[in-house]
């Protein structure tokens, strides 16, 4: 098996403007994420970013870059940019990992491009693990999966599913006993031919109703793998919050 990850970088941000370039342990986030990315098996590693000071900074530290379009309004977008410029074959693979997951364990980078070597019926992959909490079956930015028995995905919501409809009749405050709950990980796996295909499909009704990128793909019939993952992926940083405990944990470890 042979891939590529490519990792987007992007310098806005509302919350966090400059976030690649957040300092964590003496590196620049772009960095840490980087470096894990170094740890799978992939054969080569990219970052994608629209910005020179980013770019800058990753051939500082010796890594590759691809200056794509600031005028894209998707990942999966600047993901088929950085295909194209580096030439690869409709049949090779991607993995996008974001550029603000400084802890992505390498071992599910390889987990996802490996699913999707393994099932030639999808041309994409990615990963879910289980929710414990209420709550977050019930919270609208935790995105929810199901999936059949063949590991391909049948939908992704932000609404609560599969709805325990007589648990949730009789102890709506309670999580049902017996029903599994799948939070979706952002983590993507692609055949190049599909994100070709992708920039060329108009956004999709579903898509735009629940925000959703990968909704586009299921409503143009595409199969998408999907499976628990094999270890925790720790959250990425979008807030102020959640850089100081990346840094905490890092200097813990």
């Amino acid at each position: 098996m042979q891939f590529t990850v490519i990792i987007p970088a992007r310098y806005s941000s509302s919350r966090l403007p400059g976030k690649p370039l957040a300092d964590i342990g003496g590196k620049p986030m772009i960095q840490r994420v980087v470096e894990q990315a170094r740890l799978s098996q992939a054969a080569r590693v990219v970052v994608a970013t629209d910005d020179a000071r980013i770019a800058d900074t990753v051939r500082a530290f010796g890594a590759e870059v691809c200056m794509t379009k600031a005028s894209h309004v998707s990942g999966t977008d600047r993901l088929q940019e950085v295909a194209e410029q580096l030439g690869l074959a409709d049949d090779a693979l991607v993995v996008n990992v974001q550029g603000d997951e400084p802890l992505i364990p390498p071992e599910v980078i390889n987990q996802v491009a490996g699913n999707l070597a393994s099932n030639p019926a999808a041309r994409m992959a990615t990963l879910c693990e289980p929710i414990e909490h209420l709550a977050d079956v019930k919270n609208p930015n935790v995105v929810k999966a199901v999936f059949d028995r063949n590991g391909m995905a049948l939908y992704f919501s932000r609404a609560p599913m599969p709805w325990a409809r007589d648990a949730f009749a009789s102890a709506p405050d309670d999580m049902p006993a017996g029903v599994e709950f799948y939070r979706h990980i952002g983590l993507y796996a692609y055949r190049v031919g599909l994100l070709n295909d992708f920039v060329t499909w108009p956004q999709s009704a579903l898509e735009k109703t629940e925000s959703l990128e990968q909704l586009r793909v299921l409503e143009q019939g595409e199969r998408i793998h999907i499976a628990p993952s094999l270890l925790p992926v720790p959250g990425g940083v979008d807030t102020p919050a959640d850089l100081e405990r990346v840094r905490a944990r890092l200097a813990a470890s």
